[in-house]
């Protein structure tokens, strides 16, 4: 119990890193792609799925490693034998699937169970960072289609803009991050 536990911490923070790292260069540099707005949602989309991938693949390597080489925990059920079915039952644990195929017994109940409330945590937390990114860039679609040289100026100040951490964009509008509205202190 104390490895599949100590297997749980560990995953768990890897996985955010891995979210945490895949979201942030993504927000970094999805100002400076020369495409359109529709280009950069789906490019966020694409670094969540991706940022996902990684973390299903890292949980279907500790099953593997855990429940089949090492012998801690059992799944009963449809038989789990390969690497593939590893990743079958990672797949199932972290988006809450639970097709029942594959029933965790002894200490893989516990990573399973960990496995799937960090992909829920996870898969918010990418929901959320997609919902910021189209309300950055969903607006700009019909901008771009109706005046493009009229907007050519504007879209690099706008750029520069939506590359500003919060912090300075508030502070530009006259807010105080300790304060409130400027003036109000």
């Amino acid at each position: 119990m104390p490895v599949v536990l100590a297997a749980s911490v560990v995953l768990v923070v890897v996985t955010i890193l891995v979210l945490y790292e895949t979201l942030r260069l993504t927000s970094e540099h999805l100002a400076e792609l020369p495409v359109p707005p529709r280009a950069r949602i789906i490019a966020v989309v694409l670094a969540a799925f991706a940022g996902h991938t990684v973390a299903v693949w890292t949980y279907a390597g500790a099953y593997w490693l855990l429940v089949l080489k090492l012998g801690l925990g059992a799944f009963s059920g449809v038989p789990v034998e390969s690497f593939e079915d590893c990743l079958f039952v990672s797949v199932v644990a972290y988006t809450s699937l639970g097709y029942g195929d594959h029933i965790p017994l002894g200490h893989a109940r516990l990573l399973t169970g960990v496995e799937a409330l960090n992909g829920l945590v996870l898969i918010g937390w990418s929901a959320s960072f997609t919902y910021l990114a189209m309300e950055r860039y969903w607006p700009l679609h019909g901008k771009a289609r109706a005046r493009p040289a009229a907007t050519a100026c504007r879209s690099a100040t706008a750029r520069k803009r939506l590359a500003q951490p919060v912090a300075e964009a508030r502070q530009d509008e006259g807010f105080a991050l300790d304060q409130g509205p400027a003036g109000s202190g």
